[in-house]
């Protein structure tokens, strides 16, 4: 039952939460390759096809994984996203269903970001 709804985060508001908000949890979900021509800072890198085996483990095995402590269910600055905005959606709407609440989808995804951020 996927829901069709992603809420979204917009440049603006990232931008503010990125290096300044303790709570920011901001998932890259692109491939190794994409990621190694850039990326926000601060995000963690657990590609797509990966979410949800990654969001059911245990906080653990996720910290000895990816190096950093997994989210809560109802973590309040979730933030998933790709290169041009459908991988992060998709990878919203997994957390969503594993019962992430405050998930949210960079839309503008990395081509965005990286088109204002100048890099």
């Amino acid at each position: 039952m996927a829901s069709s709804v992603t809420k979204e985060i917009s440049y603006e508001d990232l931008k503010a939460l990125v290096g300044k908000s303790q709570n920011l949890f901001l998932v890259d979900v692109r491939s190794k390759e994409e990621l190694e021509k850039g990326h926000i800072p601060g995000s963690v890198h657990i590609p797509v096809d990966t979410v949800e085996a990654a969001l059911s483990m245990e906080p653990e095995a996720f910290k000895a994984k990816y190096g950093v402590t997994k989210p809560t269910v109802d973590a309040p600055e979730l933030v998933f996203h790709c290169h041009m905005g459908k991988r992060g959606g998709m990878a919203t709407n997994k957390a969503y269903e594993l019962g992430y609440v405050n998930a949210r989808n960079y839309a503008g995804a990395y081509k965005e970001w990286s088109e204002k951020e100048g890099k």
